[in-house]
């Protein structure tokens, strides 16, 4: 009895060492069969998928076999590990093995948009609403509605978001970018605020946001920033109009043509500074950081004007006189290459480029007394 109980153990023995191999090779065969894929494609994994569910999908799709046995692995040797959601790149010469670590390592394809300095909201919305990864909420919403989207029911939109390259992933909402836009420029705004000038004319940042909007605006160079918020810093202080373009063109909306008359610059708008004393209620673009520090550290001087020489530069002059003759200079007598600023404007997906500001430069009011 006792010789038949061992030899059944060594049977067993035998038979378990055999399936214990043959798992293991059948396991090692899945984890590094090729995927069968003629050419590159993406993986898309819906949040709340599973690596069971994606496995099995994977097999349906004959991207793979024995799934049985990759479920077994993951169950075994990952418990735990979530899958995050999103699309995973697969590659012909990729292996199943090749494909986990890539779960693993949570490496989902990110893409990428780019918010411009100088882009106005409208211009933003059109760019959320071209890209075709990022998951549209907001059709159809009013500029109002999309801020109470946001969590921001009572802030004016214009200026409020930042301009950078953001990377996310497939699945991102609109919202979702536009919250991320919007806090992020409210980090920048707070983090220059803290290195203001102390001569500043400011009582709050916004303030500080609506003149970096002019700047940013009147800006080809960007090394004259900091000499352009100089200027428009020096008049506010002697109660001087700002007398800037852009926030014509701003408050003409969708009427503007790309061509600025000297009747425009007579309009009555809450954004001429033409025809209203400080700064505009509100910015009229988005800034970067540059902008922003320039308008809380503007460059001393005494200079009061600037004109376009045509080349993106400016001269800057002190007096009225001066100012004029620079007028007639670089206004009067424009070449045919003309440009107020060096560079074409950034390009929104799928559009022509964004006509660049041609500012009209004249002869300003006389200077007011400088204050005692």
């Amino acid at each position: 009895m006792i010789r038949k109980l061992v030899v059944l153990l060594q049977i067993g023995l035998v038979l378990a060492g055999l399936i214990l191999g043959f798992g293991a090779w059948k396991l090692e065969s899945a984890l590094k069969q090729p995927l069968k894929l003629g050419q590159e494609q993406l993986l898309d994994v819906p949040a709340g998928s599973t690596p069971t569910s994606t496995f099995n999908r994977l097999e349906a799709d004959g991207v793979l076999e024995d799934a049985f046995w990759l479920r077994l692995y993951w169950r075994f040797n990952l418990e735990g590990q979530p899958l995050h959601s999103g699309e995973y790149r697969m590659t012909p010469a990729m292996t199943a093995q090749g494909l986990i670590g890539v779960w693993q390592r949570g490496e989902v394809v990110q893409y990428g948009l780019t918010l411009v300095e100088g882009w106005n909201f409208r211009q933003v919305r059109s760019a959320l609403a071209k890209h075709e990864k990022i998951e549209q909420t907001l059709s159809g919403m009013s500029d109002s509605e999309v801020m109470e989207k946001i969590g921001h029911p009572d802030v004016f939109p214009e200026g409020r978001f930042f301009p950078d390259t953001y990377r996310f992933v497939r699945g991102m909402t609109d919202v979702e970018f536009l919250k991320k836009a919007y806090n992020r420029l409210d980090d920048v705004l707070a983090q220059e605020w803290s290195k203001r000038a102390p001569d500043a004319p400011y009582t709050q940042p916004y303030q500080a946001l609506i003149m970096a909007s002019l700047v940013e605006k009147e800006t080809g160079v960007p090394e004259e920033r900091g000499q352009i918020a100089g200027v428009f810093v020096r008049r506010l202080k002697i109660g001087m109009m700002l007398q800037t373009d852009p926030t014509v063109i701003y408050g003409m909306g969708e009427r503007y043509n790309g061509k600025l008359t000297r009747a425009h610059l007579k309009e009555a708008t809450r954004y001429n500074t033409y025809m209203i004393s400080g700064l505009p209620p509100t910015p009229i673009a988005m800034v970067g950081r540059e902008a922003i520090h320039a308008a809380l550290n503007p460059v001393p001087g005494s200079s009061l004007y600037f004109v376009a020489r045509g080349d993106g530069s400016h001269v800057f002059s002190d007096n009225l006189d001066a100012h004029n003759a620079a007028v007639r200079e670089y206004q009067l007598k424009r070449r045919a290459d003309y440009r107020s600023s060096p560079a074409p404007a950034a390009k929104l997906p799928g559009e022509g480029a964004v006509p660049p500001v041609e500012p009209i430069e004249k002869p300003q009011d006389p200077v007011p007394p400088s204050p005692q």
